[in-house]
């Protein structure tokens, strides 16, 4: 019976899609982390009477048919890429990203990351860098006498020196976006590398147009729903019970098949 294969693959999907809430469910205190969803389709279908097959020799045609489905498979885990909620820290160099971009990140291997975990820090020659002390493009060097760090909405990163009135300009941050962003490699770590599917990095200002804005003293939380996550386990769960109840329905009935005499 197909009932058997069709079963374990429906419980397959629901454990998959338990997996990805689950995931959801443990990065809902992650900065700028973006929740998941599962997304299915059904298997190809066997077709035991074509619809528009001839049913007589008048011309008649079958107006149906007869195509019975093979079962499910996990077609993607697309990425909802919403904003998150703004979180003070009063930390001078955290900074949230309202709107579309992502900050462009410097890797040991010499590619480019890109992330909306806006944690900044600094090392020990001044520069901004991440918590893993990977630096941010452009290279901004803070120097050692600064008493404070200013970042407008802009991006533009202001030092107040001493013995100095006016402020020094220390350069200006940039935002990358992309036209798919869901399409982008997860490294973990709250870092994305660029893919085809994504396509290009198109490279601004922050508040330019198309480019969000800069938030000092605030980061992005995950923009995971709780309650939604909760519910959506309670379904997987209630899915995947119906589609082991539909195995042990089949191994009912071929038990009875068997115990014919």
């Amino acid at each position: 019976m197909r009932s058997l294969d069709i079963g374990a693959l429906g419980m397959q999907a629901q454990s998959t899609n338990v997996d990805v809430t689950s995931h959801n469910i443990a990065n809902m205190t992650t900065t700028g982390y973006k929740r998941q969803r599962a997304e299915f389709q059904d298997l190809l279908y066997q077709d035991l009477r074509r619809a528009g097959s001839p049913s007589s020799d008048t011309g008649t045609i079958v107006p149906t048919g007869v195509q019975v489905g093979l079962g499910v498979k996990t077609a993607a885990i697309g990425r909802y890429m919403g904003q998150g909620s703004l979180t003070m820290t009063e930390n001078e160099l955290d900074i949230a990203i309202q709107g579309r971009g992502y900050l462009q990140i410097d890797l040991p291997s010499g590619e480019t990351a890109y992330s909306r975990d806006g944690t900044l820090k600094l090392d020990a020659n001044g520069a901004l860098v991440t918590k893993d002390g990977f630096a941010v493009q452009p290279g901004i060097t803070v120097p050692a006498n600064a008493r404070s760090v200013t970042i407008n909405s802009n991006g533009e990163v202001f030092a107040e020196i001493d013995g100095q009135v006016a402020p020094q300009n220390l350069g200006q941050l940039q935002l990358a976006t992309f036209i798919n962003p869901p399409g982008l490699n997860a490294l973990g770590d709250n870092l994305f590398l660029e893919t085809e599917a994504s396509g290009q990095a198109n490279v601004g200002a922050p508040g330019d147009v198309g480019y969000g804005t800069v938030q000092q003293g605030y980061l992005e939380s995950s923009n995971v729903n709780v309650v939604q996550e909760i519910t959506n386990l309670i379904k997987a769960q209630r899915a995947y019970e119906m589609n082991s109840k539909s195995i042990s329905t089949t191994d009912e009935m071929m038990s009875a098949v068997s115990n014919l005499r």
